[in-house]
């Protein structure tokens, strides 16, 4: 396996539980993107949930003049089991295009572990970079998975006490959640609470060290998500994500949110 040097992508959970099912459900979710209250582009979330597996499948796609100028899109997919609540993913790719450059990263793993990883095109090493090594690539998420949150045993209210342990094929980060409480919201598609969470980046390997970036981040209070319920399985799904960044705050915030519980007799593959 290539060892996976690059900084954090911008951005950005299913096998029958041991202890119970985490249900069936067809999600598709549209998102708004915005920064400084200015839009920017659109992005989808769609999938299928059930209790053999689930497939992510994201897209988004920059608009109006910053698209134009820049032609910002990107895809990716992920697909994974849950056993006894727990996510294992299994696989990840995502890619991600401009005027400037475009980059494609696949990954595979297994047991939660990662197995494989390519990026192309190659990322130039850095002297800045802290090094990755192979305990950075086991027990982790992919940052597709890691929108899926299992809720089975903890509650929904419990949904935001976690750790994200998160590897996207170039650098490993923890995202800790905590929560601040829920709030009413009214979507198309979905009426009704919401948890919110307060969110850390905490960067752990693969990071540019020396990157102005990289300390605002890892000193960044002004990190939140909303988490809707999928209905039909043990699942929540961000609907809305508020990120502070160092030109202003950027949010994306769906404008549907779609569930069909119970439809999918097998998570499309």
């Amino acid at each position: 396996m290539k060892p996976a040097v690059a900084s954090p992508l911008a951005g950005l959970f299913l096998t029958a539980s041991l202890i119970g099912t985490a249900g069936a459900a067809s999600l598709d979710a549209r998102y708004d993107v915005s920064l400084l209250g200015i839009s920017l582009g659109e992005a989808s979330l769609s999938g299928g949930i059930d209790g053999s597996g689930y497939k992510l499948d994201m897209a988004a796609k920059l608009t109006g003049l910053v698209g134009g100028v820049t032609g910002g899109r990107g895809s990716g997919v992920a697909t994974g089991t849950l056993i006894g609540g727990r996510l294992t993913p299994k696989s990840f790719a995502v890619s991600s295009a401009s005027t400037s450059e475009s980059r494609t990263v696949r990954m595979a793993l297994a047991g939660g572990d990662v197995a494989a990883v390519d990026i192309e095109p190659p990322i130039d090493a850095k002297p800045d970079r802290v090094p990755l090594n192979g305990s950075h690539q086991r027990n982790v998420l992919d940052p597709l998975s890691a929108f899926l949150m299992p809720v089975s045993g903890k509650g929904k209210d419990a949904a935001c006490n976690r750790t994200l342990p998160i590897f996207d094929g170039a650098a490993r980060y923890d995202i800790k959640l905590s929560s601040a409480g829920t709030r009413q919201v009214e979507l198309d598609g979905y009426k009704g609470p919401v948890s919110i969470c307060q969110a850390r980046y905490v960067p752990i390997a693969g990071h540019r060290a020396l990157r102005p970036s990289t300390k605002f981040m890892a000193e960044n209070r002004d990190i939140t998500a909303w988490l809707a319920p999928v209905a039909g399985t043990d699942m929540m799904v961000p609907v809305r994500i508020s990120v502070k960044t160092m030109i202003g705050t950027a949010v994306i915030e769906a404008s549907s949110f779609k569930v069909d519980p119970g439809v999918t007799a097998t998570a499309r593959r």
